[in-house]
This record gives structure tokens, sequence and C-alpha cells, in this order.
């Protein structure tokens, strides 16, 4: 069990050193690779999914994939809790780890870049704030994608899952990414936001723990839970 919470710990601090470094690489001033864009940050983010599944094997790195496989009877329901507060505290010293590293373009990024920017470097935030929508692209993109991995999964080619799930994530941040972000993810969000409000970053922006709780919080849940259902009864996986 030990092993395992910290395989989840780091495989999401891995994943969230890949995403929200790429972040800061596009937005934060003086970076090799300032303002390269979206595509440059989504690509990263799936196969940086890749590279941590690749080093730890089947972890979940997202308390959804955990609720899914307990509902499916893959995990027993005592790991939810401890599997996600490992995901959510890897997801705040990953965040962490890219601060140290970029502490430099923190510093010369202060005062010129928007603190809502710096913030949403860090957690997901909507193109247009409207809560029951965004509430329900985040429910979809992780139907889709808690979907998808199951689907993935059942391919016994070694190397096929990290790589179709990367992407995977790739597609589903093109397709469903532009209203919300594409969170998907409790710990992807959370983490990086508790980060955010902890570290010692000037002018920061209030945290906006309503839409982090309501939406990248809580729909990741119900998309998983309605994905386990059908990849059970549709897919008979």
């Amino acid at each position: 069990m030990l092993h395992s919470l910290f395989a989840e710990f780091l495989s999401t601090a891995l994943m969230v050193v890949f995403g929200v470094g790429v972040h800061a690489d596009t937005v934060l001033n003086d970076t090799k690779y300032h303002g390269s864009g979206h595509l440059f940050a989504i690509t990263t983010w799936g196969f940086g999914i890749s590279v941590a599944l690749f080093i730890f094997g089947g972890g979940c790195m997202n308390p959804a994939m955990v609720l899914a496989q307990n509902i499916l009877g893959l995990l027993p329901w005592s790991d939810l809790v401890p599997y996600s507060i490992a995901e959510v505290l890897g997801g705040v010293i990953g965040s962490m780890i890219v601060w140290v590293m970029y502490a430099d373009q923190f510093r010369s990024s202060e005062d010129k870049i928007d603190p809502n920017v710096i913030r949403n470097m860090f957690s997901t935030a909507p193109a247009i704030r409207n809560l029951p929508r965004n509430f329900f692209v985040e429910f979809f993109a992780t139907f889709v994608f808690i979907t998808g991995i199951f689907a993935i999964s059942q391919i016994k080619v070694p190397g096929v899952t990290p790589i179709g799930v990367g992407l995977l994530v790739w597609a589903i941040g093109m397709g469903l990414g532009g209203p919300t972000g594409f969170a998907m993810n409790l710990a992807r969000d959370m983490g990086p936001r508790i980060a955010h409000r902890l570290l010692p970053i000037k002018n920061k922006a209030e945290s906006d723990w309503q839409y982090g709780v309501i939406v990248p919080g809580i729909a990741p849940f119900l998309g998983a839970a309605v994905a386990a259902l059908f990849v059970k009864y549709f897919l008979s996986i």
C-alpha cells in the first residue's frame, strides 16, 4: 500500500512538473520558449503523462480514475481517499518544483504579467465563466478520457497504453479543452491551485476556490462514474 501511495504521489508530481512547467515556459518572461502557444502546451501535457506512465506503470494520477476503478472492482474503496490525498500532494510538490526551476523567470515577470494569468499557469480557469456549462464540459471531457483509457488498455501490446493515453490527452485538449482548459482531474487542478496559494508569488490573484471545487473538483468524479458504468455495461470491459 505504501509503495502504491508513493507511486501515485511521484507520478502525479512528475505529470504536473511537465504540465505546469510548460505553462511557465510559454507564459513567463525570459524563457527559451516564451509565447509558444497552446499546441506546444497541450502536446507537452499529453506526452508528459506518457512519460509518467512509462516510469510508474499503471498509476492512476487522478482521483477520478481511482473512483472508476473502485466502481469496476479493480481497486478497493478503501484506496479512494488515501490515493486521492497522495495525488493532490503530488500536484502541490510538482508545482513547487516548477516554481524553483523558474524562480528567475517569476521574478522577471513581476508586475508585468496579469496575476490571473500567473494563477492560470497553475490551475485551470474557464474562457467564459458559466458554471453549469463549465461543469458539463469537464464532466464530458472526463467521461471521454476515462472511457478512452479503459479502451486503450485492452490493447495488450507493450508500450501502447502510455502512448495511447498521451494521444488521448492531446486529442481531448485540442478538441474539448477550449472552454475550461480540460482539467479532468482534481489533483491536477487542486494541487497546483494550493501551491499557487502557498508560494511567495507577489501580487497574487485570488485562488477562485468556488470554481476549483465545483468544476475541476466535482465534475471529473461524475464523468468517471458514468464512464465506469458505460465501460462495464456497454463496452463489456
